[in-house]
């Protein structure tokens, strides 16, 4: 009888355990996420025809939900076999992340589908070009270096993005993207192309569909918690 009772009261003392475990909230970190594209700083250094960067932020919205956006500057230097051309501008980007990987307990990571609007300004200096000609033994190629500018052009797309973000430390991020863009407008010089847009990147022959990717480092500001 006395074994009975201690098994009793034991599994009695154990049900408020299990009950209070069960209740435990979660509680997720809000707050602004500020960081950088280190992958365009990196290549500012090793490219020595290529000057850029990039802010990247985002907020919390819901426990999966994020608005998002990054501003930038870009500065390329195109060379190809007829034409020599620098581009600069800056450009903004906006939308949502929707983070799609479910976290343990303690875990603050990412992997995420997002959507972004994107809008650049920027301008076109061409250095000198060649006019191909068909004629190659009666004419001569027709070249030119005089320095002409294209300014006050204008490029709007939208962009499809894949990408992750992993805590490193409290509140400190690496992520790592790609996307896919599609060229809604754009301000077309006469008589010539846009090779580069910053922000979208190259245009590809004007097929309309460029491609990027970007490397991250951020924090986040905590500014408050809610628990689930």
């Amino acid at each position: 009888m006395l074994t009975f009772c201690v098994s009793v009261n034991a599994q009695n003392d154990s049900i408020p355990t299990a009950v209070n475990d069960s209740l435990k909230k979660v509680k997720h970190k809000y707050g602004l996420r500020i960081g950088g594209d280190i992958g365009k700083i990196a290549r500012s250094f090793l490219d020595d025809e290529y000057t850029g960067f990039e802010i990247t932020a985002d907020f919390r919205l819901k426990k999966d939900l994020y608005v998002a956006g990054e501003l930038g500057f870009e500065e390329k230097n195109n060379i190809t076999d007829y034409m020599d051309v620098s581009t600069s501008g800056s450009y903004l980007k906006g939308g949502i992340d929707y983070n799609m990987y479910d976290n343990w307990l303690d875990m603050d990571n990412m992997v995420y589908a997002g959507f972004r609007v994107g809008a650049s300004s920027f301008s076109h200096d061409r250095n000198s070009y060649s006019i191909y000609s068909t004629n190659q033994y009666w004419a001569p190629q027709f070249s030119s270096d005089s320095v002409e500018e294209f300014s006050g052009l204008t490029a709007f797309w939208a962009e499809l993005i894949l990408g992750m973000k992993v805590e490193l430390f409290n509140n400190l991020y690496m992520g790592l993207n790609v996307q896919l863009k599609v060229l809604a407008n754009e301000t077309v010089p006469d008589n010539f192309e846009n090779i580069y847009i910053p922000g979208f990147g190259k245009t590809y022959d004007s097929s309309g569909i460029g491609a990027g990717y970007s490397y991250t480092i951020s924090y986040r500001i905590p500014l408050y918690k809610k628990g689930k």
